[in-house]
């Protein structure tokens, strides 16, 4: 089975990697920046779980080969319509789509792009960054992926992926409950990136504060409605047990959006907290919590717009 990662980065890089390190055939997508980068150094992991030094196969956009089998989509949400555009020339009549992005938005993006029946559902669990070299730095425990069939079923394509992915230096499980799982990823995430964002802070002295629990128990609350009118397969104790995970995470973590924010990159605000703003105006939602984290947010990109200017 040929695989394409869209991107080399630090999601897409390190579980591609990690494949590639097995002996899958995997293949990267790249711009031509990175692909000179990664042809001059090797693509490099340097991990909790292991370091790795590997000769990847690469092509930029263009280039002609044979459809793949699978293609991953580990790209940043605001890179989405480019990298469909760069991706399609690989999809053939049998290509699975794997988007490993966070949030929903992006799903109904890529089933018009593809076709509802290509696209998997898929998120993954990661913390992990790029340094100046252009190598993956994979520094907590959590490094897995969940796939599976939009339905929950158990079908042959999902079954041979979880074999083919089976003994790879990550976690690769295939879940029977995707659609819930990714809607449980997506309250974690736009609640721990809303609030260390708002307070450019870990989350250890936001949680630790006067306020700070109310606070965010009050915006992982308003999502949970709005994500609930939508119809997302999220029960009280799933959201409850999201809350607790907020309680217990090391108190020095950061979310990537506050990463990225404290690097002066772009960032996926609409992708995330926007989309749920829009949901909420759809069901007449109040969310003053949410909407105060996306103004935030939103003065950050105009910011970063002008100093660019």
């Amino acid at each position: 089975m040929r695989i394409l990662v869209v991107g080399a980065g630090a999601v897409g890089g390190y579980f591609g990697g990690r494949l590639l390190e097995k002996g899958v055939d995997v293949t990267f997508l790249v711009r031509e920046r990175r692909k000179r980068e990664l042809e001059e150094r090797g693509l490099v992991i340097r991990s909790v779980h292991g370091d790795a030094v590997l000769a990847p196969k690469l092509i930029a956009a263009g280039e002609r080969t044979e459809p793949f089998d699978l293609v991953v989509f580990s790209n940043k949400a605001y890179h989405l319509a480019g990298a469909i555009a760069d991706a399609k020339p690989y999809v053939g009549e049998t290509t699975m789509i794997l988007p490993l992005l966070n949030g929903m938005a992006h799903m109904d993006v890529l089933q018009e792009s593809f076709g509802d029946d290509k696209v998997l559902g898929g998120l993954c669990f990661i913390e992990t960054t790029l340094n100046e070299k252009g190598e993956i730095v994979q520094t907590s425990p959590a490094h897995e992926v969940r796939f599976g069939e939009w339905s929950g079923e158990r079908t042959e394509r999902v079954e041979a992926l979880e074999s083919l992915f089976a003994g790879a230096n990550a976690r690769f499980r295939l879940s029977e409950r995707i659609v819930s799982d990714m809607w449980n990823k997506y309250l974690f995430i736009a609640t721990m990136s809303g609030v260390t964002t708002l307070f450019r802070a870990p989350i250890g002295p936001v949680r630790s504060g006067e306020y700070g629990g109310a606070i965010i128990s009050r915006l992982l609350g308003e999502i949970k409605t709005i994500m609930q009118a939508h119809g997302a397969p999220l029960t009280e104790e799933m959201a409850e047990r999201q809350r607790a995970q907020l309680e217990q995470i090391a108190p020095t973590m950061k979310s990537s959006m506050q990463r990225d924010m404290e690097k002066g990159l772009p960032i996926e605000a609409d992708h995330l907290q926007g989309y749920l703003l829009q949901l909420a105006k759809r069901y007449d939602i109040h969310a003053p919590t949410l909407e105060t984290v996306y103004h935030n947010l939103k003065i950050y990109e105009a910011g970063r717009t002008a100093n660019e200017h």
